[in-house]
């Protein structure tokens, strides 16, 4: 626990320590609340903006009232981790399951410094672990040691059912982050609407061993979510060519459809050095927000 809680106090310096070094402080963080809110009321004064006026509050008689506002300093985030069977894949340490939770971890603390609240759902067919929005070191503590200690109860996968879920649950505009293989099939409807109803982003984990076979002649490949074993011949290069364009074509159909939805997509594999890509996905957010 206390390894990977160094670890990821790390990947988050290293991630602020570029921000501040490359940035020159005209970083906003993804992380802030953007707009205005209201705060309270107060007589109307001389020079006022008429528009502000509340004719309500004020047709009761006890005199003319404006609305005053507040910057939106914090917001919502909640994490959405993919446990499934299928994330079982990679190297001892760094399957895709270790790198979803890495991230989850590292977007945590980064959030929680940002005063924002952060929730979390972890699920596979079914909601596995959902912990409700807060803020603070011991609340980002307690998300951090559910990663480490969560042992899904199922090893299938329903994104749909998690997104539906989501959209149920997730009453107010949030930041929300999806983070997943997106090994599955018909969720695109939920995941449309939730970026609709709020901020998403998706990022897609992989592993080489989906997409590059080794030419090994006859070998078992075992379904991580079905527990099913299927002999193949991995010597046919016309076989391993499937797997590598299916593969290929489904990643560019999500990225397709995010695009289509105003959703932020981060395709990430087990090998890399995911904290540059964090940054990039940041300053294209950044520039997106500018524009707005």
């Amino acid at each position: 626990m206390k390894d990977l809680i160094k670890k990821l106090r790390r990947y988050e310096i290293q991630i602020r320590k570029y921000i501040n070094s490359q940035m020159q402080g005209d970083f906003h963080s993804v992380f802030k609340g953007s707009g205005l809110e209201f705060d309270d009321y107060r007589p109307y004064q001389y020079g006022d903006d008429v528009r502000a006026i509340d004719w309500n509050l004020s047709a009761k008689g006890h005199g003319t009232f404006i609305k005053t506002f507040k910057e939106e300093k914090e917001q919502t985030v909640y994490l959405i981790l993919d446990v499934s069977g299928s994330q079982k894949i990679g190297d001892q340490g760094q399957q895709k399951i270790d790198i979803g939770k890495e991230i989850a971890g590292v977007l945590t603390l980064a959030a929680i410094k940002e005063s924002s609240q952060v929730g979390m759902i972890c699920f596979s067919d079914q909601q596995e672990k959902v912990e409700k929005p807060g803020k603070g070191g011991k609340h980002a503590f307690k998300l951090i040691k559910m990663l480490v200690e969560l042992q899904p109860q199922s090893i299938k996968t329903n994104l749909s059912k998690a997104f539906y879920f989501a959209l149920a649950t997730i009453k107010k505009r949030s930041m929300i982050i999806v983070i997943s293989d997106f090994i599955d099939e018909d969720y695109e409807q939920p995941l449309k609407a939730l970026a609709a109803k709020h901020d998403l982003i998706t990022i897609q984990l992989s592993d080489q061993r989906e997409t590059a076979l080794p030419s090994l002649g006859i070998v078992p490949i075992k379904d991580m979510e079905t527990g099913r074993t299927n002999w193949v011949n991995t010597s046919f290069g016309t076989f391993r060519n499937k797997v590598a364009q299916t593969f290929v074509g489904d990643r560019e159909s999500l990225e397709a459809f995010c695009r289509k939805n105003q959703i932020n997509y981060l395709g990430i594999d087990t090998k890399d050095d995911f904290v540059p890509k964090l940054i990039k996905l940041f300053k294209i957010r950044n520039r997106s927000i500018k524009r707005a």
